[in-house]
């Protein structure tokens, strides 16, 4: 990720045989960029290969504390290529879709926080997408569905991130009726995070990504493993957990800076 970026994180529209996944930096924050607007950025074999590399690259960069993944033109991700999945033989599609899992589990076990900048539509696997990074800032025209219903194809691994992201109700919901629900609505149920102006989109986005880039990226990766490893546990077991992440945590080099910061009374000076 040696590019870098200024004021909007958007890129403009991509020239012929573009990568359809864009990598650009601003300081600490690495930013993704899904580069196939004519076709609402679908997740074909090819954009899901891409964007596996890229997450790859960042997760190996000691130099990033957060990602952002965008989207360049009017929509975040129409999901999978359906005319791709229909043209494909069953080894193909079990490619596929294990390829598109190993893309959502790269963004959950990456060391960063992860935030997704969402505008226009995000469905299907577009929306599990969404729903897999940490956080997600959406514009206020932005909507979320699972429409596989409609077509005849259950949107089953998109209700994994789904289901783990908004109450069971209201995943079933969208599952069983494929009807989109807004971002106001997606924020009151706990799928997004933020709504805002859609032309304050990469600006909002990139400011909650500043906040969370101001700490050190060691506590970030901990606190961010911490917290995914406690919350597939039974309660016992995920207080066991969290502890023993604790006393790790409160050794480090880092932590011993923090606390010693606060009591003194000064800024922290973090070793990563």
């Amino acid at each position: 990720m040696s590019s870098t970026v200024s004021g909007s994180n958007r890129p403009d529209a991509p020239l012929a045989g573009a990568p359809l996944v864009l990598a650009a930096r601003d300081e600490a924050i690495g930013i993704l960029t899904l580069n196939d607007p004519d076709r609402r950025n679908v997740l074909s074999l090819a954009m899901l290969t891409q964007l596996l590399e890229c997450l790859k690259e960042a997760a190996g960069d000691l130099n990033l504390k957060c990602l952002v993944i965008a989207a360049n033109g009017p929509a975040f991700s129409a999901g999978h290529d359906l005319r791709e999945i229909v043209a494909s033989t069953p080894d193909e599609l079990e490619r596929l879709f294990e390829l598109c899992t190993r893309v959502m589990e790269a963004i959950r076990l990456a060391p960063q926080p992860v935030i997704a900048q969402v505008q226009g539509i995000a469905t299907a696997a577009g929306c599990q997408l969404a729903a897999t990074c940490d956080l997600v800032v959406a514009a206020e025209d932005a909507s979320f569905a699972t429409p596989g219903v409609k077509i005849g194809l259950f949107c089953s691994t998109p209700a994994v991130a789904l289901s783990r992201a908004v109450p069971t109700k209201k995943a079933l919901e969208m599952l069983f009726t494929g009807v989109p629900i807004s971002a106001a609505e997606a924020e009151r149920c706990g799928l997004v995070n933020r709504v805002v102006p859609p032309a304050r989109l990469a600006e909002e986005t990139l400011g909650l990504a500043r906040q969370v880039a101001a700490a050190s990226a060691d506590t970030l990766a901990r606190g961010k493993l911490a917290f995914y490893e406690q919350l597939a546990c039974p309660r016992p077991q995920a207080y066991r957990q969290a502890q023993a992440a604790m006393v790790e945590n409160a050794q480090t080099v880092d932590a011993q800076e923090g606390m010693q910061a606060f009591l003194e009374k000064r800024r922290p000076e973090w070793r990563s």
